[in-house]
């Protein structure tokens, strides 16, 4: 089992910047990737950016170059820098983590960005 508890998120402004992090606990060791999805409403879950223990990363088009990925694979935690916050960036986001065959969750965190 793996549990992750996230932090950040909030209200801001469009043009503004929030950063989220992710921290996991339990059988980290199996952990392949985290990263970031988000949910608006009535829409499905999407990806936003996850990245590897190797580093390899993987972004929406949608946030490429505003958003900015970082971890610490010391603490297990996962980082998402979010600047140049747009309206469509509303929702809940997820942190994930994946490990052969299963997707680990958080409980999610709400970012809202205002016009």
């Amino acid at each position: 089992q793996v549990q992750l508890v996230e932090s950040g998120g909030g209200l801001v402004q469009a043009g503004g910047s929030l950063s989220l992090s992710c921290a996991a606990s339990g059988r980290t060791v199996n952990i392949v990737s985290m990263g970031w999805y988000r949910q608006a409403p009535g829409k499905a879950r999407e990806l936003v950016y996850t990245i590897t223990t190797s580093g390899r990363t993987n972004v929406a088009d949608s946030v490429k170059g505003r958003f900015d990925i970082s971890r610490d694979n010391a603490k297990n935690t996962v980082y998402l820098q979010m600047n140049s916050l747009k309206p469509e960036d509303t929702a809940v986001y997820y942190c994930n983590a994946y490990v052969p065959g299963w997707d680990y969750w958080g409980q999610g965190t709400q970012v809202t960005v205002s016009s």
